[in-house]
């Protein structure tokens, strides 16, 4: 029998006693995956095992993400590139740790916030999360807002699309019925598509060839400073920040925690040790698969658009300048390799299939916090448009004074509030993680105990440097200018 001292009390699984109301979050789905003993086979384990980071992983691939490297490329061609590398490493080392607290505890991230620190932080903490997870679901609206705009051919204006998107609650229950995995298979063909073809047109057409040496020199030698489009005031801090705020999201790190509880193992040693393994393989192969498209799509952006004022697809001249909303007219980086008409269908599809694929996760995510923080319960579907509600109106609003223009800002601007954001997820995650009290033996060894610490501090660093060019930047877009 197990001593005291070698099972700890915070990591045995949480089970609700007869007669009480349970507090789980995600109830429906928790051990609801079951999953072989210990001893079987790698890919017996890994089959059970893989999902949690797949979905996390999808976040890390929507509409903001893709604004973002969008943005970085073409305004500073690859001097990006080694802020994308460096949130993709940070994001795999935070989502491995949120993993390992969710396995070890038996609880996640925001019941863990609950029950171990003092009550009055429940209503700040919860609050501040509902607004990342707004501004997240802000990204993922004006990106299936643009999807149907593209699918239209500009007949629906964006201010209606973003009306039509605001009723895509109907759409996600309907699509609920035929199972989580089933929803992000289809959604991972898409992607996966895409990915392929920008893969494609870098390694493959002569005319899209990116100069692989130039690349390199961006990852050994990175810098903030630099001169973008002619004549452009902005610094690449405030892009630099909206990178990392799409691809380290805040919510990913409750929700991760609270999704490797869906598998039903065991609470002896070997079982937990087999979860954390497994769960640490998954999301980084997972996350890995991510930073390759969203380093792809920076590329491409860079070699199509960068320092250009045009260009001709399909024998339409298109122009570009400083206020460009590069999402728009993303879709011209597959040209050369589809041309422009399957190159805007294709683009469209996989990014109205990623904004939609991304609110569900964002939907889950709105209800760990809810759950973990203040133990309420809500409709999935009720849930769902009081969101999407809060994040949408401000949208419709600015897209209605200011025309088409300002979606790319829009964009930008939700990824920076979820990097202001950060640090408020990160520091009490790493916390628990490194506590023996709360984890008992499975708390962080040195290697995950030191680069999750050096990442936290990198990105708080990063935040406080680029938070005054942010605030500018951030009443720039709410005012107009």
């Amino acid at each position: 029998m197990d001593s005291p001292k070698a099972r700890p009390l915070e990591y045995e699984p949480i089970v609700p006693m007869a007669g009480h109301a349970s507090h789980l979050s995600l109830e429906g789905m928790h051990g609801s995956v079951e999953v072989p003993h210990s001893g079987a086979g790698f890919w017996r384990q890994w089959r059970a095992f893989v999902g949690p980071a797949i979905l996390i992983s999808v976040g890390y691939m929507d509409p903001g993400n893709w604004s973002t490297d969008l943005s970085g490329g073409a305004e500073y061609k690859y001097r990006l590139l080694w802020v994308v590398g460096a949130a993709s490493l940070m994001a795999i080392f935070m989502q491995v740790i949120s993993a390992r607290l969710g396995v070890a505890t038996g609880k996640d991230l925001a019941q863990c916030c609950r029950d171990w620190y003092p009550k009055w932080t429940r209503w700040p903490n919860w609050l501040l999360c509902e607004i990342a997870i707004g501004a997240c679901d802000l990204a993922e609206a004006l990106g299936s807002a643009v999807a149907i705009n593209l699918l239209s051919h500009g007949h629906i204006t964006l201010f209606w699309a973003m009306i039509i998107t605001s009723a895509d609650v109907l759409l996600l229950l309907a699509l609920q019925g035929f199972g989580m995995r089933t929803i992000e298979a289809v959604v991972l063909v898409l992607v996966s598509t895409i990915a392929v073809c920008y893969f494609a047109e870098i390694f493959v057409l002569p005319a899209t060839q990116p100069s692989f040496l130039e690349m390199a020199r961006a990852f050994v030698h990175p810098s903030l400073h630099g001169v973008g489009y002619p004549n452009d005031p902005q610094t690449m801090a405030f892009l630099a920040i909206g990178i990392i705020g799409a691809t380290v999201m805040p919510h990913n790190l409750y929700l991760h925690s609270a999704l490797v509880q869906s598998r039903k193992f065991q609470r002896d040693e070997d079982s937990i040790r087999t979860a954390i393994r497994f769960n640490t393989i998954d999301s980084t192969v997972a996350l890995i698969v991510a930073f390759f498209v969203n380093a792809a799509i920076l590329v491409l952006a860079a070699m199509v658009f960068f320092n250009k004022t045009s260009a001709t697809a399909g024998g339409q001249m298109y122009t570009f300048d400083a206020n460009t909303d590069w999402i728009r007219v993303a879709y011209l980086t597959l040209a050369p390799l589809l041309g422009t008409v399957a190159a805007s269908f294709l683009f469209a599809i996989a990014l109205l299939a990623s904004g939609q694929s991304s609110t569900i996760t964002g939907t889950l995510a709105g209800q760990v916090v809810m759950e973990g923080f203040m133990h309420w319960r809500m409709a999935p579907w009720l849930r769902r448009i009081l969101t999407r509600a809060l994040a949408i109106l401000p949208a419709i609003l600015i897209i209605g004074i200011r025309g088409n223009s300002s979606v790319n800002d829009l964009l930008n601007l939700s990824q920076v509030v979820l990097a202001l954001q950060l640090p408020l997820a990160m520091f009490p995650m790493l916390h628990f993680a490194s506590s023996r009290k709360r984890m008992g033996r499975w708390k962080l060894g040195w290697f995950l105990l030191s680069t999750g610490w050096i990442s936290a501090v990198l990105i708080t660093l990063m935040d406080i440097y680029g938070l005054p060019d942010s605030i500018r930047q951030a009443w720039a877009v709410i005012r107009g200018a």
